[in-house]
């Protein structure tokens, strides 16, 4: 098994109402030097190791990820073995 992560954030040309409202917050409670913070999604998936990075692809721009406003990466991670 593999974890495989799909981060999916707002293109850089698209306005981030909720990263904004958030810069505003910190500002307000003081944490200064702050100027920009984009708020995104992160999906978790547990996949056979023998899925191919194509179909996690094909998942993420079909399901996970509005391509015309958001971008989108993936990447895998190591599992932890529980005995």
């Amino acid at each position: 098994m593999a974890k495989v992560v799909v981060n999916v954030m707002p293109k850089t040309e698209i306005l981030d109402p909720q990263g904004q409202a958030i810069v505003g917050v910190l500002g307000r409670l003081g944490f200064g030097g702050i100027s920009d913070v984009r708020q995104g999604k992160r999906f978790e998936i547990e996949v056979d190791d023998g899925v191919a990075d194509e179909k996690i692809a094909e998942i993420a721009e079909s399901l996970l990820a509005n391509t015309v406003i958001e971008d989108w990466s993936v990447s895998r991670e190591a599992t932890e073995e529980h005995p």
